[in-house]
Parts: C-alpha cells; structure tokens; sequence
C-alpha cells in the first residue's frame, strides 16, 4: 500500500499527523519524521496529539510545534494515524470525519483506514517513514533523520529487541550520513530523565516478585505510589525491562494502574516467547516479544491472571521447540503474588 500513500501525498495539499495516546519515542518519532518530509515536499501539514510531548522527547525537531487537542477540529486532505491498533488509540474526537491512512508496523492493528499500509517486517514506524522518503524521492534531512533515528533507537530498544535486524542498521547507518549524531540522541532520550522517576523506579521494583521455576516475572505501580513521589505518568516507561536484564526470566508483566482499578499492562519476553498473544486475549497487541493491554479489577487477581498466561506461553514455547527446561531452584519463600501498595 505504499504507492497509495505516495500516490495521495502527490495529489493532496493538507495533512495532519497523529499516534496514540501517551505517545512514545517511535509514535512521535514517526509522525515529526513524516511532517518534516511533507513539509519538504511543500505540503500544509502539522502534527496533533491528544496529549503533550513528553519530556524525552521534547529536544526532537519540530516538538514544540505539536498541536494539542482533543479532537481534529480542522478539515484536512488526510490524516496520517500511526502505529495505532485502532481507530480510537489517538483519543481524539472527529477523526471518523477525515480520510484517514493508517500506517503501522504491528501485524494485529486493524485495518480502519481509507489506506492500510501495515509492514509487520519493519522494525518500527520510523523505518516505514524512511522508505516512505525513498519513494516519493526526498532526500531525508536532518530533521527527517532526527525524528526517524529516534524512532528506531526507542521502538528496538537501542537495537537490543528481536525486530532489529540487518535492514534496521542500514536505515540507521543511512541517517547517520543525513546528520545523526547517535550519541546525542541517546543522551536526550535515555540520559535525561526528573529525579521523579528514579525515585518512582525504587518503589516499583520493590513489588517485583518472580516465579522461578516458570521463569516469569512481575511487578506493579499504583497511583498511590505515582502521586507519593510527584511523578508523572510517562516517568515509568521502560520500567518493564528491568527484570527482562536478569538471565533467569523469560517473560514479564508490568501492572501500571492509570486510573482505581484499571492497569495498563505491558509484558515482555525473550526469544520465541510469543506474548503478543497474551496481550491479545485481552483486547491487546503488539509483537512477539514486546505488547500490551489493559487489565481491569482487582490487582492482586489481575497479577495472578496475567502471570499464568505468561509462564503458559513461556511453556508452549519449550514444547514447541523441544528445548529441556533448566531446572531452576524454587525460592525458599513461598511465591508471592502481587499485591496493591
């Protein structure tokens, strides 16, 4: 479906570009990319979020031109939904009323768009947006590579995730010729973070708890614990990878309440833990080895929930390989599950 989108782009004058709600490295990442080539090509765009930049990304070019708004309260040519499961992940009012072109790389987003183009083989959005610039012929800027750069390094977890692959590093080696400079993208988006959120850090990981024998890990944030350290909800982002660092876990689950009783649930996995799945049960997505959904109830009942499917999915994938599981010693406590702070 990429001509389509070159073919619309070639016919059209105004646009506007959105992600999702709490939009992260490679939604935003994605849609400045995309604007700054629209902008090359001499189109009418902007970029507008139902919620801020967040302070990560605060330093890529053209953030302080996000629009904020609860709804498209303009007419546009089309808008450009990215990395979006569906068509109510933006939050924004009005988008059923624009010609909308869903563009994402999650092989489970549905296909609400006037144009769908999905490449499940892309490593993140941005690399889609930089083989959208090679197709419609512009050469990518700095800002083009800034954005996209940015995209790449957050959505393959600085090129640690399973969706890196041979392609990525030419994408990234390519921007790095556009001007990148990799070490100050790192350092804005990794290495400037509130005292909040090590200070939130420190309580979250005081939850984790593991089943040592499954190889599954969780751990949970409360509002209460959010509030007490005057944190924002963005500060926990990556908090999820933490227990993914230790070699004796193979899944994980982190319970994030965004509201009483509602939690925000990503999981994580290694190898050919398939937690995409897991996420799908609950209305959920994502890939393979990084997704998400929203759990809803009790946290404790929740926790146990998620935290079995895991440890299902990591033995399905040890029977499907016919990989003999390394027994590992049972903690001399008794399992523990997750209860509400």
């Amino acid at each position: 479906m990429l001509s389509q989108v070159v073919e619309l782009i070639e016919k059209r004058q105004r646009f506007a570009v959105t992600s999702h709600v709490r939009p992260d490295g490679d939604g935003l990442g994605s849609s400045l990319g995309l604007y700054w080539l629209l902008r090359a090509l001499g189109k009418d765009a902007e970029v507008i979020m139902r919620d801020p930049v967040p302070h990560s990304y605060q330093q890529l070019p053209g953030a302080a031109c996000v629009r904020v708004t609860p709804s498209v309260d303009r007419q546009y040519d089309a808008v450009f939904v990215i990395e979006c499961s569906d068509v109510s992940r933006p939050g924004l009012e009005g988008l059923d009323r624009q010609l909308v072109v869903n563009i994402d790389h999650h092989a489970t987003t549905s296909l609400f768009g006037k144009i769908n183009w999905i490449d499940a083989t892309a490593s993140a959005c941005g690399e889609m947006i930089y083989n959208l610039c090679k197709a419609i012929g512009v050469r990518p800027t700095r800002e083009i590579a800034e954005c996209v750069y940015t995209a790449l390094l957050t959505d393959t977890g600085s090129f640690h995730y399973s969706n890196t692959s041979e392609r990525t590093f030419k994408v990234a080696s390519e921007l790095v010729r556009a001007g990148v400079k990799p070490a100050k993208i790192s350092q804005a988006v990794f290495s400037n973070y509130p005292w909040s959120k090590l200070e939130l850090l420190g309580r979250v990981l005081s939850t984790a708890r593991r089943d040592a024998e499954r190889r599954v890990a969780w751990m949970h944030q409360t509002l209460a614990m959010q509030e007490g350290v005057g944190a924002s909800e963005e500060d926990s982002d990556g908090y999820v990878n933490y227990p993914m660092a230790c070699g004796e876990i193979d899944a994980v689950a982190f319970l994030k309440e965004t509201a009483p009783g509602v939690y925000r649930t990503s999981l994580r996995s290694k190898g050919e833990v398939n937690v995409a799945r897991v996420a799908e049960r609950f209305g959920g997505g994502g890939h393979r080895n990084a997704a998400g959904c929203t759990l809803n109830g009790d946290l404790a009942e929740a926790g146990r929930t998620i935290t079995e499917m895991l440890a299902e999915a990591v033995e399905l994938c040890l029977h499907e390989s016919h990989t003999p599981r390394m027994s590992a010693p049972r903690p001399t406590e008794e399992l523990e599950t997750v209860d509400a702070e």
